[in-house]
């Protein structure tokens, strides 16, 4: 049944897309406006109690209600996987700008490519080269996979129901609204935030990377991570850069033009110049890292099903 929730969800997903926006990103950011409102006085013990009502409560809500459908009929129960699975992963809400300004740079439309990563990564990038834009878009495809898609997968398969794809997903966004923030009038509100999301994904984004190198090239991911990972700011982005860079054989990191400034980068990764064939193979490199972990979920399955 886990797997099936996660190929199904996955298949509606691809076919049609969630307006993610609309039915997820507006209502939480509308819920965190209100819990900053009423519990955001600069402390970091205050941004905790909300960060466990927030991800805490979701979480538990949801393992509770699938035990209650589960106990009126297990098709009910897995029907609601499907749906928490298809609202949680959002996978083809991101790749499609990967496959966007792929086809543009194919095209030899570098304006258009530009604008799309704008709209993707926020920020400026008139003066980007094709080099850099397939660089930033490579980069920016290997982190979104792993937190909308194997992240996601990992948890759910970890906690009953669909409730570790609520948590992670739930993290994920806190994280990304509180945690990230440094200004002074925030505080340290969202510390919590930060931290939890880190031990939440630390397991998982090196499960990630792991297949990714075991698909790609496994003596240049596993070297590239060992030694560069600790020279990215963001721990868990540096994992999958490193490997993933490694296992395509493609350099990532370094300089780029944005918002007309040149932002200095570590080079992360190993071998040639990123380009329009690379892109290509970042699109190989993920789908065949997420076969390769349906595969062996299938098979502890079987393994389960047989040792019962």
């Amino acid at each position: 049944m886990t797997l099936l929730s996660l190929i199904i969800a996955l298949l509606v997903e691809q076919v049609r897309p969630l307006p993610v926006q609309q039915f997820v990103i507006g209502p939480l950011k509308r819920l965190s406006a209100v819990l900053v409102q009423r519990f955001n006085d600069g402390r970091a013990s205050h941004g905790r109690i909300a960060w466990l009502l927030v991800v805490g409560g979701g979480t538990l809500a949801c393992a509770l209600l699938h035990f209650l459908l589960w106990g009126l009929h297990p098709l009910i129960a897995f029907a609601f996987n499907v749906v928490v699975l298809y609202l949680t992963m959002g996978f083809r809400h991101e790749s499609h700008f990967f496959t966007d300004i792929h086809l543009a740079l194919r095209m030899g439309e570098l304006d258009r490519a530009r604008s799309l990563l704008a709209e993707w990564r926020g920020g400026q990038y008139h003066e980007t080269s094709s080099s850099e834009i397939a660089r930033l878009s490579i980069e920016q495809a290997l982190v979104a996979a792993h937190r909308n898609v194997f992240g996601v997968a990992f948890w759910f398969v970890i906690l009953p129901g669909a409730s570790g794809a609520v948590m992670y997903r739930l993290a994920r966004f806190l994280d990304e609204e509180w945690g990230m923030r440094s200004d002074a009038e925030f505080g340290e509100f969202g510390r919590c935030a930060a931290q939890m999301f880190g031990i939440i994904d630390w397991l998982p984004v090196r499960l990630t990377a792991a297949s990714f190198s075991v698909v790609g090239d496994f003596e240049d991911a596993v070297a590239c991570w060992r030694t560069q990972a600790m020279l990215w700011p963001d721990k868990g982005s540096a994992i999958l850069l490193a490997s993933g860079g490694g296992a395509l054989g493609v350099r990532l990191g370094m300089p780029v033009h944005i918002s007309g400034e040149i932002v200095e980068r570590p080079e992360i990764g190993v071998g040639d110049e990123a380009d329009v064939d690379s892109m290509q193979s970042t699109i190989g490199l993920v789908w065949r890292a997420l076969v390769v972990c349906l595969l062996l979920l299938a098979l502890l399955g079987i393994a389960g099903w047989v040792g019962g």
